[in-house]
């Protein structure tokens, strides 16, 4: 396999595959270098998609079967403590018309084996049971091509775009990007749970064809830095949860014990009562923010998707920022070949154009989120008991006058949270995102 290509891609996730789409459609050999056993095989996410950035890669995705299950036209918010919760909800006529396919939800398997089908047709290479184990250098070091793990040699190529994940096989080895430590990564579990089509569209109140996204925090992650979520498929239900590496680690939690106890929240129960577990993983998620993105370009390579740390934490968005960064990483990479330079400035485009998009912009504007979740650990426990109790109370019909109520709830917040402690958390949530 010692050829020359002019561009080869390691990974065939979304950032991977937009890129050997764009390239492949100009006529760049591009080859696409995949260690499953097809495109999707070890690929995971939680199961929601933006329109807008596919559409950027495959304007008529729709009309080429793109494999949606759901429409998204309302998203919720729950806010829990151990035996209850708040619930805010948005739900938009412009979502089900003119808005449609904003976000939607799909399998990962079946979405990445359809999108790479999409490269293939444009003329890509992709090369799956095939594991990258090293960079090829020349002597200044620039990158020249990949070495495999197939018995016929190396590959060689113009400019190499990484894109094989947070858990990349060549962060380590290669030193282009610094090993994730445990404080800016999530573990995330996820189990999907059968239902019938018509039993999901009752309890979330929606029509055929469309859906609903849950986004949670709260003491379900037991007081860990963490977040849940509940996505509603065609046939099922995607039900998820992780937390911080670091935490799990230093409380000892194993991941599928804290997802059993999850699904018994009386919040949760009633959506997945009956239901039929189809399917159980687990992925990373790069959670360290804007502050842990590497070099996103040298000589002879660039970095894509969450192999460069890009995820927006706040808004639970990575499989669009992986897409976008993908798409301008090929329009870089046309730009140098125009003038014949691959060299790291030949390549300064790509960090330009992210820096000039909403991806980067977006996470500049976040970088402050992952330190107030690290160091506001009331988030997932003080603060869930406390709004609960709060509710609870002024619920409950029993007699009391509301302003003893009132009075109640207050010197409860008192005994438990400091007002200088509460001040300085709603300092730090504003400074966070503003």
């Amino acid at each position: 396999m010692d050829e020359q290509f002019d561009v080869a891609v390691v990974g065939a996730g979304p950032a991977g595959i937009s890129a050997a789409c764009i390239l492949a459609e100009k006529g760049v050999r591009t080859v696409v270098l995949e260690r499953g056993e097809y495109p999707g095989a070890k690929n995971l996410f939680g199961g929601v998609l933006y329109g807008h950035d596919l559409a950027q890669i495959v304007p008529d995705y729709r009309d080429r079967n793109c494999p949606i299950e759901r429409n998204i036209v309302e998203s919720r918010i729950w806010y829990l403590s151990r035996n209850g919760g708040y619930s805010l909800s948005y739900r938009d006529r412009v979502f089900e018309l003119q808005g449609k396919f904003n976000a939607f939800t799909t399998g990962r398997a079946r979405f990445d084996r359809w999108f790479a089908e999409q490269a293939k047709d444009r003329g890509a290479l992709i090369l799956c049971s095939t594991v990258v184990t090293d960079l090829l250098r020349d002597s200044n070091r620039r990158v020249i091509g990949v070495r495999t793990d197939r018995p016929d040699g190396d590959l060689r190529a113009r400019v190499v775009l990484l894109a094989d994940g947070i858990n990349s096989p060549l962060a380590k080895k290669t030193g282009f990007r610094p090993e994730p430590k445990p404080a800016e990564v999530a573990l995330s579990v996820k189990e999907v749970i059968g239902l019938p089509e018509e039993v999901i569209e009752e309890r979330f109140g929606v029509e055929s064809g469309s859906g609903v996204t849950v986004e949670i925090l709260g003491d379900v992650t037991w007081g860990m830095n963490g977040v849940a979520f509940l996505y509603t498929n065609k046939r099922s239900l995607s039900v998820g949860i992780g937390a911080n590496l670091l935490h799990f680690s230093q409380n000892r939690v194993r991941p599928y014990e804290m997802l059993e106890a999850f699904k018994q929240h009386p919040m949760l129960a009633p959506f997945i009562k009956g239901g039929k577990p189809q399917e159980y993983t687990a992925h990373w998620l790069a959670e360290g923010g804007f502050d842990t993105i590497p070099q996103l370009c040298g000589d002879g390579f660039l970095i894509a998707g969450d192999s460069a740390m890009l995820f927006n934490a706040l808004h639970r968005e990575g499989t669009n920022l992986a897409m976008a960064s993908g798409r301008m990483a090929a329009e870089t990479v046309l730009e140098a070949m125009d003038r014949g330079d691959f060299t790291r400035r030949g390549l300064e485009g790509y960090g330009r154009r992210l820096q000039e998009s909403y991806v980067l912009r977006d996470m500049k504007k976040y970088r402050r989120f992952p330190h107030l979740l690290q160091e506001h650990k009331e988030i997932f426990t003080t603060l869930p008991e406390l709004s609960s109790l709060a509710a609870r109370e002024m619920l409950t019909v029993n007699g009391v006058p509301k302003k003893e109520k009132q009075r109640a709830i207050w010197n409860a917040v008192r005994r438990k949270m400091s007002p200088f402690r509460l001040l300085g958390l709603l300092w730090d949530a504003w400074r966070s995102v503003r």
